[in-house]
């Protein structure tokens, strides 16, 4: 008996000090995740902004959409040039530096044009905050024929986040819509279309 009274351990209130010190960090851990998640919400959209003043920009320079322009191969060698169609053929997320379609030209018309960021002679799709890429083209997403960008591999709760923040909530209608039903899912990544 007279050993288990000389034993010393934690008191109540040291316990309670260590619970309240993995309390505070649980609490910054977490307010640090939703500032990441937020950042990246933010990103994802203003970057299909970004790409949209892009596509604009080079309209306005030289009356064409970038990949549909066919006077490109007259200012930049290597370019292949479109159709003059009025529209950017195709839509694409897999762009390869080689790739001829207007879709993938777009972006190394872009390029050319010093609106977008990246290597002149490349047609890849640039990258979005998720870790997927960026395509650009016109092609029918959920009943409608446009031309839209497109953001591939987006987690389902930032589509909804997005779209209840920019538009109006529903995954098939509006100037935001998605690949599939972002609005009841749980789980999986969409790609996320944004109206041009």
């Amino acid at each position: 008996m007279k050993r288990l009274r000389n034993e010393s351990g934690f008191t109540l209130v040291e316990l309670a000090i260590v619970l309240v010190i993995i309390g505070l960090i649980l609490g910054v851990v977490l307010k640090g995740q939703e500032m990441i998640n937020n950042a990246s919400i933010k990103r994802a959209y203003n970057l299909q902004r970004e790409i949209v003043a892009a596509v604009y920009t080079y309209f306005d320079r030289y009356g064409k959409y970038p990949g549909d322009d066919n006077t490109a191969q007259s200012r930049w060698s290597g370019v292949t040039n479109g159709n003059d169609n009025g529209q950017i053929n195709g839509f694409s997320v897999a762009c390869a530096t080689g790739t001829t379609t207007e879709t993938c030209q777009a972006w190394r018309h872009m390029r050319n044009a010093n609106l977008i960021t990246g290597a002149a002679t490349s047609a890849e799709n640039p990258g979005n905050p998720y870790g997927g890429v960026v395509g650009i083209g016109y092609v029918t997403v959920q009943g409608v024929s446009a031309h839209w960008v497109g953001l591939s591999d987006v987690p389902y709760d930032a589509c909804q986040v997005i779209d209840r923040q920019y538009d109006d909530g529903v995954y098939n209608t509006g100037a935001i819509r998605g690949s599939g039903n972002y609005d009841t899912a749980t789980s999986g990544v969409f790609t996320l279309y944004f109206r041009l």
